[in-house]
């Protein structure tokens, strides 16, 4: 502890700098937003909101939250990549959900999620994926990785 209190770290202070970016609040979000442009803007919130749902799982699994396995029904490349590992559009069909009113659901019980997975373990269509519920969103899902 220093002189003015406890300091943070220096992942702390990126991550707080990153979701200023992608909120466009702050110097450097309002900075970024003028500079990109809208479209490119648009993906870089998604980019870093992909990142954040990363960090949100291994949380969730460190707290020991129950996970759901899942069959991969489609995966697109969005050309997105955050720390050199790609973000991409899956469609997964979890085991036993029968909610077809969630947003995120197509009607027959597939789930869309936008996530970022390992460029050494891509899911491929037919491999099963670990689902970890989304406390943010009530019925939604998180990527937690191949089973």
């Amino acid at each position: 502890m220093g002189i003015f209190g406890k300091r943070k770290s220096r992942e702390e202070r990126a991550a707080e700098i990153a979701n200023k970016v992608a909120s466009g609040k702050g110097f450097y979000g309002r900075t970024t937003r003028a500079f990109v442009g809208g479209e490119d803007f648009a993906k870089l919130q998604g980019a870093i909101g992909a990142y954040n749902s990363g960090a949100n799982v291994q949380q969730l699994l460190a707290m020991g939250a129950p996970t759901t396995v899942a069959v991969v029904v489609s995966i697109s490349d969005t050309g997105q990549l955050v720390n050199f590992d790609p973000v991409v559009d899956l469609v997964v069909q979890p085991a036993g959900v029968t909610d077809h009113n969630h947003d995120h659901n197509h009607g027959d019980g597939h789930v869309a999620l936008r996530t970022i997975v390992s460029k050494l373990a891509i899911p491929r269509t037919g491999d099963q994926v670990l689902l970890v519920a989304d406390p943010a969103q009530p019925g939604g899902f998180l990527y937690a990785g191949m089973v």
